[in-house]
């Protein structure tokens, strides 16, 4: 098969590029990857070797693409189906892009960060840091709830309207982690998206696969 994708069914940035995958059955092996063992994590270092996941790895076009958003991308291009990720449109693709790194950059990294303090040795934990996470989580879905509230972003059914986009890709494994963290119960615009994504057969079928995983969620 042509593509492989190195992923581990909890993580959420791999969540991302599986959707995308799922959105237009896209053919692909799954190789799973347990970075716990040193085994595995050599090996995988010779194909990512900064250790990141998710990797696709294309051997028809003999193409390693690392980061998630770089893989939706390849695969729109490359692998094109009935879901465009990214539009035609170089304003609406910007925006697009645009919503992507929001998501990225000031939700789903903050999440990380609480999330990562939590499997810290108690010694090493940075409770300030997780304050200002946690604050600029809470910046973040105040400013979604806005816009979301104003009508500056469509959010029905997508994000920016009825086109299922990356921005949405971004969003499904953000928003859902983040509500594990900091429960969206203050921002019902946002929860009500994130209900909508988590129903979407894409997303449903990629937290179905990670539901025996659930439990190694660190709270």
């Amino acid at each position: 098969m042509a593509l492989t994708y190195y992923f581990h069914p909890l993580a959420s940035y791999c969540h991302k590029a599986l959707i995308a995958l799922y959105e237009n059955d896209t053919a692909f092996e799954p190789h799973f990857l347990d970075l716990q063992d040193p085994e595995v994590r050599a090996a995988y270092a010779r194909i990512s070797p900064s250790g990141k996941m998710p990797v696709l790895r294309d051997d028809a076009r003999d193409r390693t693409v690392s980061e998630a958003t770089i893989i939706i991308e390849y695969l729109d291009l490359h692998y094109p189906g009935r879901t465009r990720f990214v539009p035609d449109d170089r304003d609406r693709a910007l925006e697009v892009r645009a919503r992507d790194r929001s998501f990225d950059l000031y939700i789903h990294e903050p999440m990380q960060a609480i999330v990562g303090d939590r499997i810290r040795p108690e010694a090493k934990r940075d409770p300030h840091g997780v304050d200002l996470a946690r604050t600029k989580l809470r910046t973040a879905c105040d400013q979604l709830e806005r816009e979301l509230t104003d009508g500056t972003l469509p959010g029905r059914p997508w994000l920016l309207g009825n086109d299922f986009t990356l921005a949405d890709c971004a969003a499904a494994p953000a928003l859902f982690y983040a509500d594990k963290v900091q429960p969206l119960t203050d921002h019902p615009q946002v929860a009500a998206y994130l209900a909508r994504l988590r129903a979407r057969p894409s997303y449903a079928r990629v937290l179905e696969e990670a539901q025996p995983y659930f439990h190694m969620f660190p709270g």
